[in-house]
C-alpha cells in the first residue's frame, strides 16, 4: 500500500507578477482569493465554493479562506478599493450619458 504524498499548506497560495494583478491566487489555477472570499462574502460555505469552481479542491477553498483571514485587512483594503473604483466608473458613465 503506497503512502499519499502530502501537500505543504504554504505551497497553496502563491503570488505571480501578471497573473491576477499580482494578487495572491491558488496555487496551479487563475483563480485569487479575492474571488474565493468575495462568493465566502456571499454566504457560500466553502464546500459550496469548490463546487461552484469545480477546479477547486475543498483544500484549495480553505487555504484562500485561510490566506484572507490571515491578511484581512489587506484584502479588505483591496477590495474596498476595487468597489470606489468601480462607483468611479459607474459615476463617469451615468454623467457622461445622461440626457442633455
Amino acid at each position: 500500500m503506497s503512502t499519499p504524498s502530502l501537500v505543504e499548506i504554504g505551497s497553496l497560495i502563491t503570488r505571480t507578477p501578471g497573473v491576477c494583478g499580482g494578487r495572491p491566487r491558488i496555487t496551479g489555477t487563475g483563480v485569487s482569493v479575492r474571488r474565493v472570499v468575495v462568493w465566502y462574502k456571499l454566504g457560500f460555505a466553502p464546500e459550496e465554493i469548490a463546487d461552484r469552481i469545480g477546479h477547486l479542491s475543498l483544500a484549495q477553498a480553505h487555504a484562500a479562506l485561510a490566506y484572507y483571514h490571515a491578511n484581512r485587512e489587506t484584502i479588505e483594503a483591496d477590495l474596498a478599493a476595487e468597489a470606489a473604483e468601480a462607483d468611479r466608473l459607474e459615476h463617469e458613465y451615468t454623467a457622461a450619458h445622461k440626457p442633455a
